[in-house]
């Protein structure tokens, strides 16, 4: 076998091992983190329907899921239902306010900041990390808890923002790739729990609604 031959084997071999490594976390994730998903999910519906709003912290990859997660809610999750735009609002894109702050105050007050200007009891703060230890993160969940918001954790197996955190989802992983992972699925899942809650689509709509329900969870039922 030519050396050629046998480095496209092993990267073959190495992407399988991969695939079956993250939906081994994956898995692992739904046996253990369900009822804390549930739970989140059902802060951040109440959270809406009370005419609240959601607030998304993170960096990194967990600011880009942050990202993520606001335009799934503020858009919407899927082509199924149209649903009224929900107030959901990433606190990692605006680099003039994010640099200005960083610059006088030190970079763990990007996200304290905003939560002490928008912040307002009973909203939500979801902080995102795989270390649930990021310092500004850690911040501004002690800033929203001094300000009545609930407070949500999407992180790895440990960390000071499980301390801080109303409910916590902790994948149970050290890997960071695979946390991160881990941590979309959840986002979808989610985003999913929360449109089944706010929006009561009609006819069709609601037929196209409970099937994608069904998808994700075939055990799963809409009255």
């Amino acid at each position: 076998m030519h050396a050629q031959e046998v480095n496209l084997k092993s990267r073959h071999e190495f992407i399988a091992a991969y695939l079956s490594r993250s939906a081994e976390v994956i898995t692992h994730t739904g046996e253990s983190c369900s009822e804390s998903i549930a739970q989140a999910a059902h802060i951040i519906t109440e959270c809406f329907e009370n005419n609240g709003k959601l607030m998304i912290c993170g960096n990194g990859g967990s600011a880009a899921e942050s990202q993520h997660m606001a335009a799934e809610l503020t858009h919407r999750l899927s082509a199924a239902v149209e649903w009224r735009a929900l107030p959901a609002i990433a606190l990692t894109t605006d680099t003039s306010l994010l640099t200005e702050c960083a610059d006088d105050y030190g970079f763990e007050s990007i996200f304290k900041r905003q939560i002490e200007a928008l912040g307002r009891s009973g909203d939500v703060l979801l902080g995102i990390s795989t270390s649930g230890s990021s310092a500004n993160v850690v911040a501004a969940m002690r800033q929203a808890r001094k300000q009545d918001l609930k407070t949500l954790a999407l992180v790895g197996s440990s960390g000071e923002m499980v301390t801080l955190a109303d409910c916590a989802i902790c994948i149970p992983d050290a890997d960071p790739q695979s946390i991160q992972e881990a941590q979309l699925v959840v986002i979808h899942i989610l985003c999913a729990i929360v449109e089944q809650g706010i929006v009561i689509p009609q006819s069709d709509e609601r037929a196209a609604v409970i099937d994608q329900v069904k998808r994700i969870n075939p055990t799963e039922s809409l009255a």
